[in-house]
This record gives structure tokens, sequence and C-alpha cells, in this order.
């Protein structure tokens, strides 16, 4: 069976980046609560069933959403199960307190699909930095002490996407395997991408730690992520029940 991604999903996706990126660069005024809600609703974002796209499609959008921190409510609207909670502030100054109605496999897809765009754009970061900034007469990134720990986020974001995309795809076709394919696709994607943060933090140095650079909030969303409905050694338990079983 062929799980690559279609041209079709293909162009949705390097569109839907193109359009985030225009519109949600780094450089942008973070404290600004315009989330572009109506615009994504011409795009037909909010009913991809209209356009006759499935949750597949939807899970791609929610990665490139990831992947510039959108501050708006896609997750929650996709996912289809959380609603608003008392506004209470979170680790992620974007997100307030959610609460989750029923942790659905379409829920921790979704889940896991933004944390695989916020992995992504770590392991970029960490990787741009890495061949622009020198010490000592070569780029940081010929130092096996940057190289190394990039190289296994790498592999972490490349095994996230895997899971994700069969999650996806079992969610939208309502396979047996959904259930342990959304719970392992969470555990992993999320858990990746506060790793992902923490070593391009490490790899960027001084400046990594910074309010300045947005890195931090991209580890605040990824951390957010992580503990958004049950926390992944419940998770772990449940796929091992379900392979054992």
């Amino acid at each position: 069976m062929d799980f690559a991604l279609s041209e079709d999903q293909l162009e949705l996706k390097h569109s839907a980046h193109a359009w985030l990126a225009d519109r949600f660069p780094l450089d942008r005024d973070w404290d600004s609560t315009d989330d572009r809600w109506s615009e994504l609703k011409e795009l037909g974002w909010l009913d991809v069933a209209e356009a006759g796209l499935g949750f597949v499609e939807e899970a791609l959008l929610l990665e490139e959403t990831g992947y510039v921190l959108y501050p708006g409510p896609l997750l929650a609207h996709v996912a289809s199960v959380a609603v608003g909670g008392d506004d209470s502030a979170t680790v992620d100054p974007t997100r307030p307190l959610w609460q989750v109605e029923e942790e659905t496999p379409r829920f921790r897809a979704a889940c896991a699909a933004e944390a695989l765009g916020v992995a992504q754009r770590a392991l970029d970061l960490g990787v741009e930095h890495a061949k622009t900034r020198v010490q000592f007469g070569k780029p940081i990134g010929t130092y096996q002490a940057v190289s190394h720990p990039l190289a296994q986020t790498y592999t972490d974001v490349e095994l996230a996407r895997s899971l994700v995309y069969w999650a996806a795809w079992c969610v939208a076709e309502e396979d047996d395997r959904a259930e342990v394919a959304a719970a392992s696709a969470k555990v992993f994607a999320t858990e990746a991408a506060v790793a992902a943060c923490e070593r391009s933090i490490q790899a960027h140095g001084g400046i990594g730690f910074t309010w300045e650079h947005p890195l931090h909030r991209f580890y605040k969303r990824a951390l957010w992520l992580e503990g958004f409905g049950q926390r992944p050694a419940a998770l772990r338990l449940q796929v091992a029940e379900a392979l054992l079983a």
C-alpha cells in the first residue's frame, strides 16, 4: 500500500505553507491576536469536506499551522472535541486552558499533526543557525556537539511524520487501527517536538535562551501539546495493551 502524499495533497501543503509564512513570519508582532480566521474560512480550511477533502488534508494543514505557530483555534476546530476553558493562563500564552470532552483518535492525531510542524520548525531553525554561526573559523555545525543532536532531531521528525500520516489515514478511513495509531502518533510527535526545541535552543547557545528569539515560543507550544489530554506515559500504556492483546 502506498502511503505517499498525492500531488493534490502536496500542492495543498505547499500552498498552505506559503500562505501561512506570508501572514505569520518569525518577525511578526507576537502579541497580536489577529488569527486571520475569516480568511481561513474563505480558503475552505474550516470545512474541507465541502471541497471533497478529508482528515489527511486537515492534518497537513495543522502541520503547517504548527510550523508557523498559528495563534488561532484551528486545532480545536479540527479535533471537534475540545471546548473552551476559563481563560486561565497556560505555558503557551496563545492557548488558554482548554478542556477535552473525549480523547478520540481524531483529537490525538490532530494534536500530533500540529506537534510535527513545531518539531520541523525547531529543526529548521537549529540547522540554519548551525550553518551560519561561525566559531573558531568554522560553522558550528561542523562540531559533533552541535551536529549530532540535530541529526537525532531529523530522525525523530521523520519518524513522527510517518506516524502522524499513518494516524491521519487511519482516522480518515475509519480503520480499526486508528486508536493505536493516533495514540502512538501523539506520544511520539509531541515528545519529538519538545526534544527538537530543547536541542535547537542548545544549538543556538545564549541567544536561544532569550525572549527576543522565537524558539521559546515554539518550546511552549510543544510543552502545551504534550500535556494536552492524557500524558505520554498513559498513552504508551494503552498502545502496549493494544499490541499485547
